[in-house]
This record gives C-alpha cells, structure tokens and sequence, in this order.
C-alpha cells in the first residue's frame, strides 16, 4: 500500500496547521509551502479541496490563510484521505463473484488488509503525528550530542 503525493502533501499542510493551530492565527499558502517544500499551486488546490470537505478553515484579509476546522485529535488520517480521493476510492465490489476457490482466498485476504489499514488510518489523528514528529526530533537532538 502506497501514500500518494497528493495525501502525502495534504497531510504535511495540515500538520503544519495542526502545529500553529494553538495560536490562532491562520497561516498563509506561501508559510506552509516553504515550510513543507509543497509546490504553491498545488497546495493552493489541495487547501481549496479540505476547506470543502471541512476539514480547514479560509480567512480572507492581509492576515488571512488557513487553518484547522476542528482541533488536530479530532481530525484522522481517514477522513483526510477520504476528502482527497472519495470514500470509493477502493471499492468494494460487492457485486464480484470470485472465478475459483484462490480468487475467493485472495479476495477476502485483500479486503481484510484493507479493513486493517483503514482502522490504523482512523486511529491515527493529525495530533498524533505531531507527537509522533516531535519524538522523532527529540531522539535527533539526542543523538547528536
């Protein structure tokens, strides 16, 4: 299973946005593409696609920008990826009958993988990679020393 850039994109803006989300202040698409490495552009579409699924906020204005819709523990990974590529973006496909017995074991194995994933994915909110992220560089600091 691979993250697309798209995902992985929208997800590194929103960690940003989860990151300031404490102060208030919405961040502006240049902020967050410096800081993330994001092309402006592309990020300019993936913000316009969150802020309809609801998941940021637009302010207009020359302090304007983006910013979370809901706190960063109560936003996951699935929402995200929901909002960005549809909630069918993996069919189930009900309707499929399996041409022999290994088709069957195949496809249910298939299914179940993808249960398991789209548990870890709602499990995971934007906080926690923030915690995660912030151990990661804590253990860098040490390291160094």
């Amino acid at each position: 299973m691979e993250i697309s850039s798209k995902n992985e994109y929208a997800i590194l803006a929103l960690i940003e946005l989860a990151v300031h989300y404490a102060s208030g202040e919405p961040l502006q698409i240049r902020q967050i593409s410096a800081q993330q490495q994001i092309p402006d552009r592309y990020l300019e579409q993936l913000l316009a696609t969150l802020r309809r699924c609801g998941l940021v906020r637009s302010q207009r204005g020359a302090k304007g920008g983006y910013i979370l819709a809901r706190e960063p523990w109560k936003i996951n990974l699935l929402e995200v990826m929901h909002c960005l590529e549809g909630a069918d973006a993996h069919p189930s496909d009900q309707n499929l009958v399996p041409k022999t017995v290994e088709s069957a074991v195949i496809w249910d194995i298939w299914q179940e993988a993808h249960q398991a994933a789209n548990a870890v994915l709602q499990r995971c909110t934007l906080q926690d990679l923030c915690d995660k992220r912030d151990a990661r560089r804590q253990l860098d600091i040490m390291y160094y020393i």
